[in-house]
Order: C-alpha cells, then structure tokens, then sequence
C-alpha cells in the first residue's frame, strides 16, 4: 500500500503538471495527500518541517540566482547583444545550423559553470532570435535548451563543475575528471543522438510547412534599432558569466577560509552567524559573475537598455518569482516522498540489481525520476548505497572512477520527468506548455539515459575509462 501512494503521488503530480496546472499548488497537495494516505497525523508536522523547511531553503540559497539571472537575459535581449550574436552566427554557419548554435552555446555556458537555470535565462533570448529569424518552430526551443544545458555537459563531459559531478566525489575519493574516456564518449553519444533528432523534428515542421509560430508569452521583442552592436562586444558579457564564475569560485574560500562569523549588531548581545563558506560558494560566486554581467551590458549599452529597462525588468523579475517558486516547490515534493515508508520500498528493491553498474545507474535514475531532481536522487542513492556499490564494484573488479561516471550521467537521466524543476523554469521562461514540447524534451531524456547504458557496454567491450 505504502508503495502505491508514492507512485499515485507522482502520477498525480506528473499529471497536473504536463496539464498545466500550476506546481506551486499541486506539489504540496501531491505531497501531503500521501502522507494523508501513510499516517494521517504527520500531515500538519511533516507539511511544516519538512515540505517549507526543504522549499524556504531553497528559496534562501537559490532565489537570488533565479532573480538574477532573468535580469541578466533581459539586460541582454533589450541591448540588442542576443540579435547580434543571433545575425553573426547565422552568417558564419548559416540559418539551417541554428540548433547546434544554440546547442554549442548552453552547453559551453554550463560547462562554464554557470548554473542551469541561469543558462535557460540566458541563452533565451539568443535561441528565441536565431530560431525566429530561421523560421523554425518556438515549440524545439527548449528541446535544444535541454540538448544542450541538460545533459552531456552537466554530467557527463569529464571537469563539468555542476553539482551531479560534484556530489560522488567524497563517495567514491574521486575528482571532476574521473572516468575521462567514458564521460567524453557518453557526452559525444548523446551531442549526435539529440542533434539527430531534433534536425529530424525540423525537416518533420517543414515538410508540414510550420513556421516559428506564434506564443504571446515571454516573447522578447525584436531589436528595433538598425545599427547592431559588434558580436565581438556582445558576447563579452556572455564570457565573462562564465569566467568570472570560476573565478569568483576560487577566490570566495580563499577570501573568507572554510567558515565565516559575523555579528548581526552593533549593540546588545546578538550571537554571532556563522556559515559554512564551502557550502555556499559556488552560489556567491554564481551571483557574484551575473552582476558583472549585468553591470557590462549596462556600461557598453546603457542608452538602449535604460530606454526600455523599466517595462522589460517586470517580465523578467514577474518570470524569476514564478520560475523559483515552481522549483522550491518541487524540492519540497521530493523532501516528503524520500521520507515516505513506500519510498524506502523503491529504494530496497533496487538494492537487489544483481551487475554493480546496472544496479548503481537504475537506482540513481529511478531516485532522481521519483523526486524530481537529479542532485536530490543522487544525493539519497549515494548517501544510502554508496558502500554497498563500492563493495560490489570491489568485487567485479571496477575501478570507483567508473562508478562516479556512470552515477553521475544517470542522474542526469529520468530526473527531466513533467514534475522536475527544471523542466518547469524552461518552460516558463520560453512561455510554452508541456503539451507544446515536453515531448521533444523527453526524448532528450531517453538519449539521455540510452547513453548511460551505452556507456556500461562500452566499458565492458573495451575497458576503457
């Protein structure tokens, strides 16, 4: 019974979700409404201690990123920088290469550092004009988002600095680059799948004559003005982000050492905060390289910009209050159905996949589907499995470099169900539904998890790491 209210409640979520119906609503009534069904007397504690402690946590750390960032690709459409980038790119490559532009350009911002959802915000309007100006349909736009900030460059690509390559360091004594061989095979299976398909999806729109369409949503304006900026000095904001956030990652620790005090007043007897700088870096460092990208756009554009900023930072912020909250939301969700009797259930029986990758790349992709989240499935696979998967791996002679590749790009996998919060944002900030185009991002999803398979098989037939 307790396994059935788990599945019903991320069958309802999934649901109301690809329907459209507001996350912030349904996720804690998904949530609690299988506690309701496990031990009725939890629901007021567990709503409270759990679901809002797990979702205001997430706003704490993460509200200030999703806020600017939106600020960020704003800054950036009303500059006319992204239709720049847009008319240079289009004349080095051509209109039909607008997918693996768009593509090349999230994946080297994620492989950069910058977060996921700042490269959804950032990369925007740049994919909006180039896909506009090619007549290729708005609906692939965050299909080739996802292609590109979603998968190979998040997990799989050895040094990616996003967090699913982070979390199995301490687990498996590894570093960023373990498994090389691996990853950049994984990587370069899943770059030739996704473009495949997703070229495959435009020749399908064009033979029915589809065009980019019309979706009244955060749809940035066209740049008015005829004089475009240099492309040269319109990606120097879009470079610095990047740069600047390794940057700003390496010299916040040194900066302030591994933890920081501080007294909140002047006078009385206030006890001092402290924070753990390790924890938090990395999010300092992220908001820290958007204000220098904010601020460049502004000093290399501030007449174009100033002119329009008041009216375009509404949307920005309006998208940047919903895109967060839908994802804090979610983070809740999964909070309360790790905690859950039939969760515990779930996590068991994959304990029982005989093959140490097998076991170790279904566990974490079913984890990561269940909650939501590719850190959060990761994190609770790990934390609960990881010496068990060590053991095993021991056994069958597999080098804990693999086991960090494999748990890493399965992460990565099933997580991009309708209920994920990523997959929300994208949505929200490209103004289009799950019925318009969850299901091109689901097949991004499959190639996705395809690869991690291909992967294992790889290793076995070769050996290679």
């Amino acid at each position: 019974m307790s396994l059935l209210v788990v599945i019903a409640a991320l069958s309802f979520l999934m649901v109301a979700a690809y329907r459209g119906h507001s996350v912030i609503l349904f996720a804690p009534l998904a949530a609690l409404g299988a506690v309701l069904l496990t031990d009725p007397s939890l629901v007021a504690p567990m709503f409270t201690g759990l679901f809002m402690e797990k979702m205001a946590g997430f706003l704490k750390l993460y509200f200030p990123v999703f806020l600017l960032g939106a600020v960020f690709g704003k800054v950036v459409e009303l500059s006319g920088f992204s239709r720049s980038i847009v008319v240079a790119v289009i004349a080095l490559i051509g209109r039909r290469q607008a997918i693996p532009a768009i593509v090349g350009v999230s994946a080297l911002l994620t492989y950069g550092g910058v977060s996921l959802f700042v490269v959804v915000f950032a990369v925007y309007p740049f994919a909006a004009e180039i896909f506009r100006e090619s007549q290729l349909p708005k609906r692939l736009i965050p299909a080739t988002i996802a292609l590109g900030a979603f998968s190979f460059s998040m997990d799989a690509l050895p040094g990616t600095p996003q967090i699913q390559n982070i979390i199995p360091i301490p687990f498996f004594k590894t570093n960023l680059y373990a498994a090389p061989w691996l990853g950049s095979l994984g990587a370069l299976f899943i770059l030739c799948a996704g473009l495949l398909y997703l070229q495959w999806r435009c020749r399908c729109a064009a033979a029915r004559g589809e065009k980019y369409g019309f979706a009244p949503l955060q749809e940035p304006e066209p740049f008015s003005d005829r004089k475009l900026p240099s492309p040269f000095i319109a990606i120097l904001p879009l470079l610095l982000v990047g740069v600047m956030s390794k940057v700003f990652t390496l010299a916040i620790p040194k900066f302030y050492g591994n933890t920081h005090n501080f007294v909140p007043t002047v006078v009385g007897q206030a006890a001092p905060v402290t924070q753990e700088i390790s924890k938090i870096a990395a999010i300092w460092a992220v908001e820290a390289a958007l204000l220098v990208g904010i601020l460049t756009v502004l000093l290399l554009a501030w007449k174009p910009v100033a002119t329009r900023f008041t009216e375009g930072s509404k949307g920005a912020i309006s998208g940047a209050l919903l895109a967060s909250m839908n994802t804090a939301s979610e983070y809740g969700f999964g909070a309360i159905i790790a905690a859950l009797p039939g969760f515990r259930i779930i996590a068991d029986a994959l304990r029982s996949i005989p093959h140490p990758l097998l076991n170790e790349a279904i566990t974490v992709t079913a984890l990561a589907g269940v909650t939501g989240s590719a850190s959060g499935g990761l994190s609770i696979a790990l934390g609960a499995m990881a010496d068990t998967f060590l053991l095993n791996a021991q056994a069958a002679g597999i080098s804990p470099e693999v086991m960090h590749r494999i748990a890493s790009m399965a992460s990565g996998g099933m997580d991009t169900l309708p209920h994920n919060g990523a997959v929300i944002t994208l949505l929200t900030v490209t103004g289009l539904t799950h019925r318009q185009s969850y299901g091109d991002i689901f097949a991004i999803t499959v190639i996705k998890t395809a690869a991690v398979f291909v992967v294992i098989a790889i290793y076995h037939l070769t050996g290679l790491v």
